[in-house]
């Protein structure tokens, strides 16, 4: 199987298992949504959920939210970690946003880059999933498959971007990188899959003898 054949297959597996994907972060606004993926690095969606309504009852708007004090926002996300980093962020981004933008979150990449706290995979996510703009946010959930699946030798987050988007059809980035996702956290865990265990691996490295090893994000 060569690496087009691995993108084919892959793409056509993770439609069967998940036709539908629904967005893991709660969220009733892209304001909302935009918070939640920030508040999810180096946390998990489950936890997120757990904290968010707490802290969207308090204020679930920028303008709400810039008036709250930070040592009280910090205090609801503790459970997230980073709290101090993040409840700044939150903060100033709410601020910036009541100040230039009316309110609303910026519909591009390089203003969303530009708020704080927010990173190219979050204003990635934000973009795909909160303004159906092509996008293929990769954490290292998706680095990790996609070096097991052969589809990228990239030595870090930027470089798989790249190779995804470059091997998978464009309208089908928002869906594929959630169906990764998905399938990474049912099938194809760190420690759960080699690069030989799951469906997808055992296909796409048949006869392989020796575990894959992943280069880390």
């Amino acid at each position: 199987m060569n690496k087009e054949e691995r993108f084919i297959y892959v793409s056509k597996e993770l439609q069967k298992l998940y036709p539908k994907t629904p967005i893991p972060l709660d969220h009733d606004s892209i304001y909302t949504l935009l918070v939640a993926v920030l508040l999810s690095a180096q946390c998990t969606d489950i936890r997120v959920n757990q904290v968010t309504p707490a802290l969207f009852s308090l204020a679930d708007n920028p303008f709400d939210m810039a008036l709250v004090d930070i040592d009280e926002i910090r205090e609801i996300i503790k459970p997230c970690g980073l709290s101090p980093k993040k409840s700044r962020a939150i903060s100033e981004l709410s601020k910036i946003l009541c100040k230039d933008y009316e309110g609303k979150v910026p519909e591009s990449f390089e203003a969303l880059e530009a708020l704080p706290g927010v990173g190219h995979k979050t204003a990635s996510v934000v973009m795909s999933q909160g303004f159906n703009h092509p996008a293929f946010p990769v954490d290292t959930h998706i680095h990790r498959l996609a070096q097991r699946w052969r589809l990228s030798k990239g030595k870090n987050v930027t470089q798989t971007e790249k190779d995804l988007k470059k091997g998978f059809p464009i309208e089908d980035w928002n869906k594929l990188h959630l169906q990764i996702i998905f399938y990474g956290r049912e099938f194809c865990t760190a420690r759960g899959c080699d690069g030989r265990v799951c469906k997808i691996c055992s296909v796409v490295n048949k006869g392989r003898k020796s575990p894959i090893v992943t280069n880390k994000a």
